[in-house]
């Protein structure tokens, strides 16, 4: 079974007990923290090596590798092949560092997008301004409803029952 697989049967597993699940999580987080704290050091770096020498690299276990290799894909500048990936599969982990900051506030990982390293990446006023684009990405803006009283949207200066809304 690949790995991917085996990550996510034990992270969102439906019959394990809360209390392991909750402790996975908790440690997981942590590790991942320490992981980010370290690329961000050195973020023009292209980390890359196979998910064991990675996993050695930053003092974690394979699972916990795998768990951070399917969060950070999706801010890659080339995905990983995770779906299908080993213990011996080479990965790369050159970001792009406006997406993955995007991507932390998405999952409102305040603990990662607050990371001290950041300060050294982008400017306050930048890290403000990615952080409403994420948000604002997401907002959705539902059009103002027309009553039939209204006056036409379309500006014709008639209520909306005799102009436009006629045949509505």
């Amino acid at each position: 079974m690949a790995l991917l697989q085996q990550w996510r049967d034990m992270a969102y597993s439906e019959t394990a007990n809360k209390g392991d699940l909750q402790r996975l999580w908790s440690a997981y987080f942590q590790k991942e923290k320490e992981i980010y704290a370290q690329l961000l050091k050195t973020p023009d770096k292209a980390v890359k090596g196979t998910v064991k020498e990675l996993a050695d690299k930053f003092e974690v276990d394979i699972m916990t590798m795998t768990g951070f290799l399917d969060g950070i894909n999706d801010s890659l500048k080339k995905e990983n092949p995770i779906e299908e990936m080993e213990e011996d599969t080479k990965v790369s982990l050159a970001f792009d560092k406006e997406l993955l900051y995007k991507n932390m506030v998405a999952a409102g990982a305040d603990w990662l997008y607050n990371l001290e390293e950041w300060n050294d990446i982008f400017d306050e006023d930048k890290r403000k301004a990615l952080y409403r684009e994420q948000k604002e990405s997401t907002t959705v803006h539902k059009a103002p409803k027309v009553y039939p009283n209204d006056p036409c949207p379309c500006g014709s200066g008639k209520k909306y029952k005799k102009c436009c809304g006629k045949n509505a």
